[in-house]
Parts: C-alpha cells; sequence; structure tokens
C-alpha cells in the first residue's frame, strides 16, 4: 500500500468507523458467539501470497463484528464506561502515524512535553494540590499509564523500594530479605481485584481492611489493622484508597485515613480510575478532600472523559520516588540533556520501555471539547444515573443497594440471591441490554453504569422497561413453581 491508497483506503476507514458508531444502537449489544467461533471462519495459517484491501474490508463485518461487544452502544451498561470521542480517534490516528516510541526526552520531545504539560492542565482541571504539577521546577508531576492496574502497581513498588531503604537505614542489622518478608500493604475489602495483583507482582503480603455500612473504610478500622500488625513485627508501608469503587462506587475517608498513613510512614495512593473524571465538576470535587495527604493518584481518562483507551493519568508529590525504584541507565538510552535537570525521561516512571504519544489523545480533547464540554458530559451521565434510580425506587419490587453519586446504580430484586441471578441471567440472555453482576456483603447485586457517550433518556427509559417486564416475567414463573412444590 503506497500513500495513494493509503489516503484513498484511510477515507473509507474512516466513514465505516463513522458510521459504525453513528448507527452503533441498531446492532445487538452483545454477540450471539459461542467460545472458538472465530477459528473456523480464518485459515490456518497467514497467506502466503499478499490480499488485497477490498478482502481484508469485507471480512471485518464477517468475522470481527458478530464476535463484539459494543461497548459503546447506548444500551450497554455494564463495568464502567470506555471513553471515545471523534477528537480522541483522530489523534490516534496520528499518533500512529508518528510512530515515535518516547521513552525518553532525546527518543521524541515533543512526546515528553506534551504529556508533562497536559497532565498539568488536567490536574489543574480537578484543583491537584501544587505538588502533584511538575510546571516548571516543580518536585512532582503526571504520567499517562496503560491503566490504573499499572499506576496502582508503580506506586506500590515505588513504596516498596523507600520503605527498605528507610528501614535499613534505621536497622542496618535487617537484610532486604528480613524486611521484604515483613511488609504489609493495605487496602479495601470493596477495592478493585488489581490491587491484590500489584501485592503478588510485588512479592508482599496484603490485607484488607473492612468497609462499613457504606462500604467505605474508615480511619479507625485502618488504625485498628496497623496496631495489630506492628504489634505482630510486621512492617506496614503501603494503603491504596479508593475513590469510587468498582462494586458500588464508595468513597474511602480520605481526611481520616490520610494523616494516620503520613504519621505511619505508609505510602498513600488513591485509584479513582471511574470516579476521578467527575472531580472536574465544583459540585463533586469535595470527593477528592483528602488528596493533599497521599503520595501518589490515579485516574482514567479513558474512562469517562473521552479519551479513549489507553490512558490512565498519574500523579505523584515526588517523582525521584519513582525514579529511584525503576531508573537503569545503558548507555544506548543515555542522552547528552538527562543531567540538565530541564527534562524527563518517562521510562523511569513505568512498567514497560517503550511509549506510544497518547497525550495527543488529552490534547485534541481538551481543547476541542473545553472544560465545560467535558463538565457537562458528566452531568448528563449524573443525571441519567438518578433517573433511572427513581424509576427503581417507584418500583415496590426492587430495592436500591448502595448510595447513587455519580453514574453507577446499584439495585435489585427484593429476594433471594438466586432470584436475582436468574433475573440478571434473562436480561443478558435477551441481548437488549447488557448489565454486570456484583456482591455487596452477602447480597447479589445488579450494577446499571450510564457508560455511552451517546445514551439518553429515552435508552435509560426502554432499559427499565425492558428489566421490569422480565422481572414480571420471572416473578410469574417462580411464583408458579412455588405453588407447585
Amino acid at each position: 500500500m503506497d500513500a495513494a491508497e493509503f489516503r484513498k483506503r484511510g477515507k473509507e476507514m474512516v466513514d465505516y468507523v463513522a458510521d459504525y458508531l453513528e448507527k452503533i444502537d441498531k446492532r445487538q449489544v452483545f454477540p450471539d458467539v459461542e467460545p472458538g467461533y472465530l477459528r473456523p471462519l480464518i485459515p490456518d495459517c497467514a497467506p502466503q501470497d499478499p490480499e488485497s484491501f477490498e478482502d481484508v474490508f469485507r471480512d471485518i463485518e464477517k468475522i470481527i463484528m458478530p464476535g463484539v461487544t459494543h461497548w459503546h452502544s447506548p444500551y450497554f451498561f455494564a463495568y464502567f464506561p470506555a471513553a471515545t470521542s471523534f477528537p480522541a480517534l483522530l489523534a490516534d490516528m496520528l499518533c500512529g502515524g508518528i510512530g515515535c516510541v518516547g521513552f525518553s526526552w532525546a527518543a521524541s520531545p515533543a512526546c515528553t512535553e506534551l504529556e508533562t504539560v497536559m497532565l498539568d492542565w488536567l490536574g489543574k482541571m480537578i484543583n491537584l494540590p501544587e505538588e502533584f504539577l511538575a510546571g516548571k521546577d516543580g518536585q512532582g508531576g503526571g504520567v499517562i499509564q496503560g491503566s490504573a492496574s499499572e499506576a496502582t502497581l508503580i506506586s506500590l513498588l515505588a513504596a516498596r523500594t523507600k520503605t527498605v531503604t528507610r528501614v535499613q537505614s534505621e536497622k542496618p542489622e535487617l537484610t532486604e530479605a528480613d524486611i521484604m518478608g515483613r511488609l504489609v500493604a493495605y487496602t479495601s475489602d470493596q477495592a478493585h481485584s488489581s490491587v491484590e495483583r500489584a501485592a503478588l507482582i510485588g512479592g508482599v503480603k496484603i490485607k484488607n481492611v473492612s468497609s462499613d455500612d457504606k462500604f467505605t473504610v474508615c480511619g479507625s478500622a485502618l488504625k485498628k489493622v496497623l496496631d495489630e500488625d506492628k504489634a505482630s513485627g510486621l512492617i506496614p508501608f503501603f494503603f491504596c484508597a479508593t475513590l469510587g469503587t468498582t462494586p458500588c462506587c464508595s468513597f474511602d475517608r480520605l481526611l481520616e485515613l490520610g494523616p494516620i498513613c503520613n504519621k505511619e510512614n505508609i505510602w498513600m495512593h488513591i485509584d479513582a480510575a471511574y470516579a476521578g473524571s467527575a472531580f472536574i465538576c465544583p459540585e463533586f470535587r469535595h470527593l477528592l478532600n483528602g488528596v493533599e495527604f497521599a503520595d501518589s493518584f490515579n485516574f482514567n481518562p479513558h474512562k469517562w472523559l473521552l479519551v479513549n483507551f489507553d490512558c490512565s493519568a498519574m500523579w505523584v508529590k515526588k517523582r525521584s520516588d519513582l525514579i529511584g525504584a525503576f531508573k537503569v541507565e545503558p548507555v544506548y538510552l543515555q542522552h547528552h540533556h538527562q543531567e540538565s535537570g530541564l527534562v524527563t525521561d518517562y521510562r523511569h516512571w513505568q512498567i514497560p520501555l517503550g511509549r506510544r504519544f497518547r497525550s495527543l489523545k488529552l490534547w485534541f480533547v481538551l481543547r476541542m471539547y473545553g472544560v465545560t464540554g467535558l463538565q457537562e458530559h458528566i452531568r448528563k451521565h449524573v443525571r441519567l444515573s438518578h433517573q433511572f434510580e427513581q424509576l427503581v425506587l417507584q418500583d415496590e419490587r426492587f430495592e436500591i443497594c448502595a448510595e447513587v453519586v455519580l453514574g453507577l446504580v446499584c439495585f435489585r430484586l427484593k429476594g433471594s440471591n438466586e432470584l436475582n441471578k436468574a433475573l440478571l441471567k434473562s436480561i443478558n440472555e435477551a441481548k437488549k441490554i447488557h448489565l454486570v453482576p456484583c456482591h455487596l456483603r452477602e447480597k447479589f447485586v445488579l450494577r446499571f453504569a450510564i457508560c455511552s457517550r451517546t445514551v439518553e433518556s429515552t435508552h435509560v427509559e426502554f432499559a427499565w422497561q425492558h428489566i421490569s417486564q422480565l422481572a414480571t416475567d420471572l416473578l410469574k414463573t417462580w411464583q408458579q413453581n412455588h405453588q407447585q412444590q
């Protein structure tokens, strides 16, 4: 394919993607395929001779689309949003076209410097404390990770290195292995599984701190487990607080937890993967109060801020804490500006060496939507979640299971877990909308998350009518079965 054909085929692909997104509501939200569906549809081996673009293009609808779950459908209410927008897609096209691998400033100065500035822009939008911004001579700064899971792992590993160094200076008789064996990380019993996975990768113990009746962790619960572990000779070193938990969007109490972590020399990382985007709205910014006590903070613009995956924004108060944990300097990666103090080499801030020009997506989206446009997007989703909440509350057969703060509603039929599992099964088998569940204490709960950029009040109303009708049919069947028994 030469440049001339690329121009032609590129326009065709843009038209295809635009048509796909414009008409996505006409596609069934969840596919009708079984595991292994794709292998019989394609040859066993790659073609020996080139095939035409037409051949490949034809197979998109024949082979790929039948197995796609349409995350951007207005009938997709599962997980959390997966953001997308036309400006972000165009920026990703430019990113692919430039094709740089921005592991250092010298590898592509614009790739590094735009990222530094965009993370400052984004930090100012959510009113992060000055210590987290790079500015012209700050000690902190932001970096784009691939996911919140990576941000949690990075912060845990940096905390581990910092703690081992500190403890060895205080108790030289302890070896690194002695200290590692006694390190303990902590998080909420409602936290995402990626926190536990970070501890597994980091080779340290992790303990869940019990949440309260609102599914949040308070200071007294953390202090209790810390006191017990210190008395047993363990070394608490890391706590991951969550703002907007995956099961029910609950918020840990930073103003209680932060001072405890600071006093105990515990690195506090804040995972706000979904909820963090909402902090650009002044009415939700109070949910971030207490971030000033944290060592690192992360949220995902690729969830709710119209920047397509992957774009996970992470900030640290002291970038030297990350660089100290990950810096390796082979001669082939060195450049003559690296000791000037004026440049950032992001390879020291992440797990992989290579990185894409992801800040272009932020640059395009922030400029073309503006803060006010992004705020309205967030507020619209929150309004729609409260619309669904009210529909649920008007039906005495159902109950709301957690406070609705942002764009997630946790609800269920009043009754057994088996009844609610059957309802979810009937919803997802009908494939008109898509939901996923969670467990809140002993209850099996259905999650209704406002996800699509194009979702409207009519889609929420349709979803509720569909759920209500399936519930009616299900309850009738269950009642008949109960009478027969």
